[in-house]
């Protein structure tokens, strides 16, 4: 399947490649699938990266290698030590830098024959249009489900190729979704997961080579839909189990009902992502409990009456850092062995960051605990503000 750019071959035509970019992509060159005239529509094009993280490395890397003219990089985060597992854009030295420019520097190191543009926000309802409309395709390496359906819908309006990939654990996937050749995301997801269902890296974590994979599949995509070769992953979801070394595809079709390309839409243009994901305002698995700081615990604690500490967290997180004196009972356990904490005491529970806390304490209480909190910030928290020389993660 061939995917039309008309404005990347009108272009083409009035490119040139300099002795210079003739040497440095002499590999392609000699290719009959790309050729000079398929390096002149690679040059010719744009593309939009959405992340600067473990999938926009690879990508960003390789089609700046790969002489893509026109590279724009959206990021509004900056540069944290439990990245450098999987961001190969980053370095050591780069910790505390906004990811942003940290990889547009080591991209012009790369090609400096590339034109760059940086975008230091958050991709919004606000500005997805301006910021995605003047590029041939849109690469999605995010990790969050309100900015997936944010990105799936502003190529669906716009007309434009969404390069999708994600990560977990040691699981990936990739396809394009690319309406009305194939389906969008939303054919093959048509309502987000519930908030704190499905747990994020940070929560699950990932294999720090996964992103590598991914990332590299999602790039060959999109030079492939550039060059006009192959058969794009467009109607096909392919999964990569890293453990068991295996790769899976499975057929996506064009769902005629979907919310967006389907044949009767009903959204015709940007929502509120965060409120349709459900992650606005107050979580609803944080009411009906109470929450607690880490600085009133840690008063409680001083004063020799602390509250039962329970920490959800699963056995590698806690390896790494602990409460003294808490009991470890990790939430998917919880329903089995909620028998084994007195319903009458006082019981804080924490995890990493306070978000599977806040599940355990809405379950606790519907199960009739009525003394129970969440500790706000988790464990991440504490090391913040009250044990600086505890390890995170």
């Amino acid at each position: 399947m061939r995917v039309s750019f008309d404005q990347v071959d009108s272009r083409a035509i009035g490119t040139a490649l300099s002795p210079q970019e003739t040497q440095r992509y002499s590999r392609h060159l000699i290719m009959p699938e790309v050729g000079i005239e398929g390096q002149k529509r690679l040059k010719a094009a744009s593309i939009l990266l959405i992340g600067a993280g473990g999938l926009g490395s690879p990508l960003g890397l390789y089609l700046a290698a790969a002489g893509v003219g026109r590279i724009g990089l959206v990021d509004f985060d900056a540069v944290d030590f439990s990245n450098l597992q999987r961001q190969v854009l980053h370095g050591t030295a780069d910790v505390g830098r906004p990811k942003l420019h940290s990889a547009l520097d080591r991209l012009r190191a790369i090609n400096p024959e590339v034109i760059y543009e940086g975008y230091e926000t958050r991709l919004s309802s606000a500005n997805a249009m301006d910021i995605c409309k003047s590029y041939d395709l849109v690469i999605d390496g995010t990790d969050n489900f309100p900015t997936r359906y944010l990105v799936n819908d502003v190529c669906v309006l716009l007309k434009k190729p969404n390069v999708y990939g994600s990560i977990f654990r040691f699981d990936g996937q990739a396809s394009v979704f690319h309406p009305p050749h194939g389906p969008c995301y939303r054919c093959l997801y048509p309502e987000p997961p519930p908030p704190g269902e499905v747990p994020s890296c940070a929560e699950g974590g990932v294999l720090g080579i996964l992103p590598g994979v991914i990332g590299v599949i999602q790039a060959t995509e999109a030079v492939k839909l550039i060059l006009g070769k192959g058969e794009p992953l467009i109607g096909r979801l392919m999964h990569y189990d890293a453990l068991q070394m295996k790769f899976r595809e499975f057929k996506v079709r064009r769902n005629p009902k979907c919310a967006i390309c389907g044949d009767s839409p009903t959204i015709n243009r940007l929502i509120d992502y965060e409120q349709f994901c459900g992650i606005r305002g107050t979580p609803p698995q944080t009411r009906g409990g109470k929450e607690v700081t880490v600085e009133e615990l840690k008063r409680r604690i001083d004063t020799g009456s602390p509250p039962l500490i329970l920490d959800v967290r699963n056995p590698p997180e806690i390896a790494i850092c602990r409460l003294a004196g808490s009991v470890v009972i990790p939430l998917p356990e919880l329903p089995q062995r909620l028998h084994e904490l007195d319903p009458a005491r006082e019981i804080v529970v924490h995890c990493k960051s306070g978000m599977r806390s806040a599940r355990a304490v809405a379950f606790m209480c519907e199960q009739g605990f009525a003394n129970v909190s969440n500790l706000v910030g988790g464990i991440l928290d504490w090391a913040a503000k009250i044990d600086p020389k505890m390890p995170t993660y």
